[in-house]
């Protein structure tokens, strides 16, 4: 269900994109921005991951140089028939997580070194396994394409209120292009944070499915929230669209509600004690594989 209404999402988030470049210029200007958007979601999709870990200062780590972070992310990934991605390790107080890639060929997981020091380590392996289920399910390259589309529609809404105060044969006139201009990126945002609340659950869900633990994520949740309140991470302050790919909402302050880019934790929390004590959860969550 959640897939289906991602797909949704998307294609909503497309065709806003592609109103807002008819409206700025007909077919023609249509034809441009879908052109300049094309370009720009072909960079995201093989370079986002470099720009990412160098943003916040990642390093990589092996078998040698982690052996304990490194071991437990290889083990987790056997387990979800992944292959094992690349690790890093980002200098940052704030205990959190995020994985990135287009592909699981492809994908890296990148913890911070407050995460390591303020979890044990079921609750750091239900971490871990949740960003492997963002992996699985291919959400790094999701949120890379809708971050990129919300960020072109805003630029395109931008340019409507010169393009459309111009052109006198514009249907909307001034007033119209100054209501796309308004309402066009707020759009935009309330469907990218749908699309990323929606994603969480879905991780959520198969980082417990991997561990068999569901606890051990909410767990590591309810932790990791109340140090995030507390503890500023500035890198994620400083680029706030990426916010969304976080364990936990990184940054202190901003759009909360519709347009919070993850689910309320509590909502979170609950949904996992649930799989833990439900009838109808999967035989490997009810068994566990760490058992």
């Amino acid at each position: 269900m959640n897939t289906l209404r991602t797909g949704i999402l998307m294609a909503a988030l497309m065709g806003l994109f592609v109103t807002v470049g008819a409206l700025i210029g007909g077919s023609y200007g249509m034809v441009i921005a879908f052109g300049f958007a094309l370009m720009m979601n072909l960079f995201a999709y093989w370079n986002s991951d470099k720009v990412l870990l160098r943003m916040y200062g990642a390093r990589q780590v092996d078998a040698s140089t982690a052996p304990d972070l490194y071991r437990l992310v290889e083990r987790l990934a056997g387990q979800a028939g992944l292959p094992t991605p690349k690790v890093f390790i980002t200098e940052n107080p704030q205990p959190n997580a995020f994985a990135t890639g287009r592909d699981p060929d492809h994908a890296a997981v990148c913890v911070t070194t407050g995460l390591m020091a303020q979890v044990d380590q079921e609750e750091l392996a239900g971490v871990l396994a949740h960003e492997l289920g963002h992996v699985k399910h291919r959400d790094t390259l999701i949120m890379t394409i809708t971050a990129v589309m919300a960020g072109a529609i805003s630029m395109l809404a931008n340019m409507a209120f010169f393009m459309g105060g111009r052109d006198r044969n514009n249907p909307l006139g001034l007033v119209g292009m100054l209501v796309v201009m308004m309402v066009a990126p707020l759009a935009a945002m309330l469907v990218q944070a749908a699309i990323s609340r929606s994603r969480e659950y879905e991780a959520d869900r198969a980082g417990a499915e991997i561990t068999g633990r569901p606890l051990w994520l909410a767990s590591a949740l309810g932790r990791i929230e109340q140090a995030a309140h507390k503890i500023p991470n500035d890198a994620a302050d400083a680029n706030p669209a990426t916010a969304h790919l976080f364990i936990i909402n990184p940054l202190h302050g901003g759009f909360s509600g519709l347009f919070s880019s993850h689910p309320a934790t509590a909502d979170r929390v609950a949904r996992l004690r649930a799989m833990a004590g439900a009838g109808d959860a999967p035989a490997s969550v009810q068994r566990g594989p760490w058992g």
